[in-house]
């Protein structure tokens, strides 16, 4: 029944109105935040899921971090050992060179020194973040267990934390200076090391034990005599194998956390679209909705026009 005092259409209409744009305040919402569910209000459960998963993802992020601090000392000391395994299989030559008769001892050890300057400036400069596993002199930078973030598992409570791997710079070191004596004292550094009952072959081809007259870094052939030499050679020979297994221990060690570095990026990277599955808006999907929204709000207004002007038809039957 037609009534002056409650317009039921326009109530109607008022309401469909309010609930259209009730939903496009949410439509425009998700278009401007990008995400379905942006507070708990949209979805508890899906927005409680997603906040630990961020919350672990920053934790990876950290691991990551600490990694790549790791990745880049491990990467300094590598680099630096395999251009040393170079520099003392040029010493070797020079040494061998100095066997043959006639040879300038004093030519080629001149060339040895620059050698030895070299692999001492190499182990100097290998440092990181003012760490250096190569380099140590008394007073100033001592051997130790240094630790690196190595991994990432997750504790009997099933919380991330990062795990360490050790590395003891006592077995890394080329160069140790005054451990054994004045700072100009070699330690025993692989390179530095005086190197004692060595087994070698002397001139007359039989097998003797000796100590050599210095470490790689420091020794000097003009004055030795064959035999001299050749006990020097093979301590050289020594130290070099020692060299390359503490290389090939920091490959081996390079290679674990370049391996774990990708596995946490791509960790990282499956839990960033995990939550993009549970929270990510749909952008074409809510473009067209608002689209439809937005149709929807002019027939609204003009279903509420025709209702407020029924009202007025009312007044004819009174002129």
């Amino acid at each position: 029944m037609p009534s002056i005092v409650t317009n039921t259409a326009a109530r109607t209409a008022l309401l469909n109105l309010r609930n259209i744009d009730s939903e496009m305040e949410k439509t425009q919402n998700r278009i401007a935040t990008g995400y379905r569910v942006s507070s708990a209000a949209d979805d508890s459960g899906y927005w409680s899921i997603a906040s630990s998963m961020r919350s672990e993802n920053k934790v990876l992020s950290t691991v990551n971090d600490g990694l790549g601090l790791g990745a880049a000392m491990v990467d300094v000391t590598y680099t630096a050992m395999d251009a040393s395994i170079g520099i003392v299989d040029e010493i070797k030559n020079k040494m061998l060179a100095a066997l043959e008769p006639g040879v300038d001892r004093n030519k080629l050890q001149l060339d040895i020194d620059q050698l030895q300057e070299q692999i001492i400036s190499i182990a100097k400069s290998a440092s990181f973040s003012g760490e250096n596993w190569l380099y140590h002199e008394l007073g100033k930078n001592t051997p130790s267990q240094k630790s690196i973030v190595g991994s990432v598992n997750r504790d009997a409570s099933g919380n991330l934390k990062m795990t360490t791997l050790n590395v003891d710079t006592e077995f890394t070191s080329l160069v140790k200076l005054g451990f054994g004596g004045p700072v100009a004292t070699s330690g025993n550094g692989i390179l530095s090391n005086i190197r004692t009952n060595i087994d070698y072959t002397d001139s007359s081809g039989a097998t003797a034990t000796g100590t050599a007259a210095g470490g790689v870094i420091d020794f000097d052939l003009t004055a030795m005599t064959t035999d001299q030499l050749l006990l020097q050679i093979q301590a050289t020979e020594l130290a070099s194998i020692e060299l390359i297994d503490a290389a090939a221990g920091m490959g081996a060690l390079k290679n674990r956390i370049d391996m774990q570095t990708e596995f946490v990026a791509n960790l990282i990277e499956s839990i960033d679209a995990g939550i993009g599955r549970l929270v990510d808006a749909d952008m074409n999907k809510e473009s067209t909705r608002l689209k439809a929204l937005q149709a929807q709000e002019q027939l609204g207004i003009q279903a509420l026009s025709i209702a407020n002007s029924s009202s007025q038809s009312f007044l004819t039957l009174f002129r």
